[in-house]
């Protein structure tokens, strides 16, 4: 009891905090102040709310439960796809920054038209919503299990604290209290892996349990990869694409900041994954199953110091809330740019849109939480969410860098597949009685997609008109290859 109310207390504090930072910093005079901090903030920090952003609650401690089952080959699930993600963003951060847009659905617009533009948008709302529904599953989970709450009760107050402070800051807001989260969970994560290392007795307990309970390749890198190969081509690919992230590169002050941004997080996912997925190897010897409320919540809680564990349980809401802000900003930044400027009230002042992304953040929150309240499966969920990206989304924006052949009519008949395949997709995980020809979420579907995607790009790029002037002027602005260019 005196734990929880530390808790209580603690968590308190730090809400007002996070809460102070974005009232600080509510004064927004346009859609660019309000969502890329006016293009002022330096690549180190930016970094920091990337990587905030990605190693946040869902991955993470989704990531420890993983790893007490199937041993290191668990980092392919989530820490591979960052990896690979990242990786094919340093080599177009220079591109998306160099264009210069808000939004992706601009960059789609300025490379193809506004067609493409509106699908995109849609994709990205989408992807968002269910993302952040992922972030909302994990607080209400953790919340109902520390705080002895109901989950819908704890999913209501998690999010309610997030929309709160998103709500005054913007972009800038969620930036600076992705520091002060990304902190805050460092230190959890940390004092996390050292605990369950002492306790377990390292290793060598490690491998011991794993041979008692028939666990081959349970510390091998490589064991049973395929089975998770879906996950890397359909996360990675996906997140590549994740527009809250092409939102960091694009608030850059310069393109090679950008890509200093990206290096800085290659290089800080890899101990970060690592550390978390040996967290649930060492919780192996700890635990014979997994708890209900997860390794990580049944760590906190039975810390005997409450201080600790009130400071460990207010990093790990930290964590989940730092990526659920940055899903909810970039949605509320389509559809505010992309949706209501665009189709609504052109004429609308800067200050008015700024109003309407503060309504369209409340917007996307509220349906991640009705849904939320749903569907409860971190991963299953998340897996929906990257599908439509990959399917739908990636050839089109990856090719419309590369190649000027590329024409319009071909991006939006390639992105109509993959809103319809994935949709279908969808339905029939949710158990439509639809036939079909691939296991749903496998490396067979995700093949499937991103290749039929692929070729009706392609071929129909071969069949369909072209504004060859338009296509090069665009690849030329981006500059991906020029080093120069700034």
């Amino acid at each position: 009891m005196q734990s929880t109310n530390i808790s209580i207390l603690f968590l308190i504090i730090y809400v007002a905090g996070i809460i102070a930072v974005g009232i600080w910093n509510r004064k927004s005079e346009s859609s660019e102040d309000f969502f890329l901090a006016s293009r002022k903030l330096p690549a180190w920090l930016l970094a920091v709310t990337f990587i905030a952003s990605w190693w946040g609650g869902g991955s993470a401690i989704d990531l420890v439960d993983h790893a007490h089952r199937n041993g290191i080959s668990s980092f392919w699930i989530y820490g591979v796809p960052v990896l690979i993600a990242t990786g094919l963003l340093f080599l177009f951060a220079r591109g998306i920054r160099n264009i210069g847009s808000i939004s992706q659905p601009q960059l789609m617009k300025e490379r193809y038209n506004s067609r493409v533009s509106l699908l995109l948008t849609i994709f990205i709302i989408i992807f968002m919503v269910i993302a952040t529904t992922v972030q909302v599953i994990v607080v209400g989970k953790f919340f109902q299990a520390f705080f002895d709450l109901s989950y819908r009760t704890g999913a209501i107050i998690g999010t309610v604290i997030v929309l709160t402070y998103s709500l005054f800051g913007g972009f800038k807001g969620v930036v600076l209290t992705d520091l002060l989260q990304f902190v805050f969970f460092l230190f959890t994560g940390i004092f996390l892996f050292y605990t369950a290392y002492t306790q377990s007795g390292g290793m060598e307990a490690v491998e011991a349990t794993a041979l008692l309970n028939n666990k081959s390749g349970y510390t091998s890198f490589f064991s049973d990869v395929s089975d998770n190969l879906a996950y890397v081509i359909t996360f990675g690919t996906s997140w590549m694409i994740q527009a809250n992230i092409w939102q960091r590169i694009s608030a850059a002050k310069k393109s090679t900041d950008a890509r200093k941004m990206m290096i800085i997080s290659f290089f800080a996912f890899i101990p970060l994954y690592l550390m978390v997925t040996y967290t649930g190897m060492f919780a192996s010897v700890l635990y014979e199953t997994v708890p209900k409320s997860g390794i990580v919540p049944n760590m906190i809680s039975n810390i005997p110091n409450p201080i600790i564990s009130a400071l460990l349980f207010v990093g790990l809401s930290a964590a989940i809330m730092s990526t659920m802000d940055s899903l909810i900003n970039t949605g509320a930044l389509s559809l505010t740019l992309d949706i209501y400027k665009v189709y609504v009230n052109p004429g609308a002042s800067a200050a008015h849109h700024v109003t309407i992304g503060r309504i369209s953040t409340f917007i996307i929150g509220a349906i991640a939480l009705l849904i939320a309240l749903e569907i409860k499966s971190v991963l299953t969920i998340a897996w929906i969410g990257s599908d439509f990206l990959t399917s739908g989304a990636f050839i089109p924006l990856i090719l419309g860098f590369l190649w000027a052949r590329g024409t319009a009519t071909a991006a939006t008949i390639s992105m109509l597949f993959g809103l319809v395949f994935s949709s279908y997709n969808l339905l029939v995980a949710l158990g439509a009685p639809f036939p079909v020809a691939w296991e749903i979420a496998s490396i067979s579907q995700a093949v499937i997609g991103i290749s039929i995607s692929l070729i009706l790009y392609v071929g129909f790029s071969f069949i369909t008109k072209n504004d060859l002037e338009k296509s090069k002027s665009f690849i030329k602005k981006a500059n991906i290859l020029n080093k120069t260019y700034n």
